[in-house]
């Protein structure tokens, strides 16, 4: 009952919070779908390339996110922005690299053979096939892979509010330092639905999106 109360009377500062964690998520995953999109696309050329690319990322993944957050401090440091919303945004977009560009990768990769000789076959350019036939069959992979993306780092931003960077995970750090369950609960449910949220409007976003041959 205590939190409930705790929640009602600060619901403004919620979504003053909730929206800091959305910009930190939204502009973090959206560049990293412009680059990893591409990047995804372009390896499927070589295989040796794209091996190296997705071991990368996948080092990337392995580091605990307050140590990366804990990087960017001296890194950014020199342009005037080690702690707030610029490096909890850079540490955001590259744990997104992995699933995006792993997905892109997979769904471009494994276009049926017989589809591109066709589309050859008609006459169609590289970047027609790849625009005409290609993407639309891999976009519910792909979104599979923004998915996964903003479902992640919605729970990783909230460890941002140790660099400055606000958002929902302020509640947490508040509830831990000064012992008080009812602003931890309220920032970790709230980071939980959030990340519900977004996965299902995500999920509509990628049914909508789907070729309805593909349904």
């Amino acid at each position: 009952m205590d939190v409930l109360v705790f929640a009602f009377e600060n619901l403004g500062q919620i979504w003053e919070r909730t929206l800091e964690h959305l910009s930190i998520v939204g502009v973090a995953v959206g560049l990293a779908i412009a680059t990893g999109v591409p990047l995804g696309i372009a390896i499927t050329q070589n295989r040796k390339i794209a091996d190296a690319v997705l071991y990368v990322a996948g080092m990337i993944m392995t580091i605990p996110s307050i140590a990366l957050f804990g990087v960017m401090i001296p890194i950014l440091s020199l342009i005037g922005q080690g702690i707030g919303w610029l490096p909890a945004v850079v540490a955001v977009f590259l744990y997104s690299q992995l699933p995006i560009i792993r997905n892109t990768y997979t769904a471009i990769d494994n276009v049926d053979p017989a589809l591109r000789e066709a589309a050859r076959g008609m006459g169609m350019t590289n970047f027609q096939r790849l625009r005409d036939v290609e993407i639309p069959l891999a976009i519910p992979v792909i979104l599979a892979g923004v998915r996964t993306a903003v479902v992640i780092n919605i729970g990783i931003t909230a460890i941002a509010t140790y660099i400055g960077a606000g958002g929902l995970g302020t509640y947490i750090a508040r509830g831990i330092s000064q012992t008080d369950p009812r602003q931890l609960i309220t920032g970790a449910v709230a980071v939980s639905i959030l990340a519900v949220i977004a996965d299902y409007g995500l999920l509509w976003v990628q049914n909508r999106l789907t070729p309805r041959g593909l349904k």
